[in-house]
């Protein structure tokens, strides 16, 4: 049995040994199932990320409900968490965060404060973005909401390195106007505790503006990483392998005179 085969195409030319070919097929496709596989990894981690908001949206509990103990940024389970606020917002005590964007507009970010009936607590809660590109001397349209309200919201608990930008203040001017919301500074302005965590409304509740925040999505990064990886493994192969047996690279370079 002749183990290897000579191919020739015009200039180009090839000599194939069956079981070294074998052996590169092989490891080629080895390398794609690798990649193949992470990105299933990352494909089931996606639908992971959506069941959970899912559910956490249908299991929703109120706010008041969530015990002390359990506010502090260290706490995996109050990352996301969808809560239900009963009360009135405080629409005279708006808060503005200055230089906010949607689709490369600038705006503000609309904090309004929410007194819940059961404890009479304030929560902050961010509804969203509002234009800044307004014509002079017009106030932003922050679109108060008057009387009781039920709506449902996600608690934004800030990233380990995330950076707090002080603001000069004027607490008789509202709404007051910040550059990151400082929960303490407002907490000593109205001289009332404070829900530790802003929330986020969710979609269609009275209030809510144009919700500008990025989507929580799963952290897939590293499964695409090296599913590119895989995949450029196999085709380094394939091109070794090819570059190796034939006169392709001579070709390339002009230096072939067969």
């Amino acid at each position: 049995m002749q183990l290897s085969r000579r191919f020739q195409v015009g200039s180009f030319h090839i000599r194939i040994n069956w079981l070294i070919a074998i052996c590169v097929i092989i490891t080629a496709l080895t390398f794609g199932n690798l990649g193949i596989w992470q990105l299933g990894r990352a494909a089931e981690k996606v639908d992971a990320q959506r069941a959970l908001e899912e559910e956490l949206r249908q299991s929703a509990s109120p706010i008041e409900t969530i015990p002390k103990g359990h506010l502090h940024r260290a706490n995996p389970e109050m990352r996301n968490r969808h809560v239900v606020l009963e009360g009135e917002y405080l629409n005279d005590k708006t808060i503005l965060l200055l230089a906010e964007f949607f689709d490369s507009q600038i705006g503000y970010g609309v904090v309004t404060p929410l007194r819940i009936n059961s404890t009479g607590e304030i929560v902050l809660v961010h509804r969203g973005w509002t234009s800044g590109i307004l014509p002079p001397n017009t106030a932003p349209s922050i679109r108060p909401v008057e009387g009781p309200v039920e709506v449902t919201a996600q608690v934004f608990v800030p990233p380990s390195n995330y950076r707090i930008i002080p603001s000069e203040i004027d607490p008789n001017q509202w709404p007051l106007r910040m550059r990151s919301l400082e929960i303490d500074v407002i907490s000593e302005i109205l001289g009332e505790a404070i829900f530790p965590f802003e929330v986020r409304l969710t979609e269609n509740q009275a209030g809510t503006l144009v919700r500008h925040w990025p989507d929580v999505f799963a952290d897939v990064n590293q499964n695409l990483s090296y599913a590119i990886q895989w995949f450029s493994f196999g085709l380094l192969v394939l091109f070794i392998s090819v570059f190796a047996s034939s006169n392709l690279w001579s070709l390339v370079n002009g230096n072939d005179r067969t």
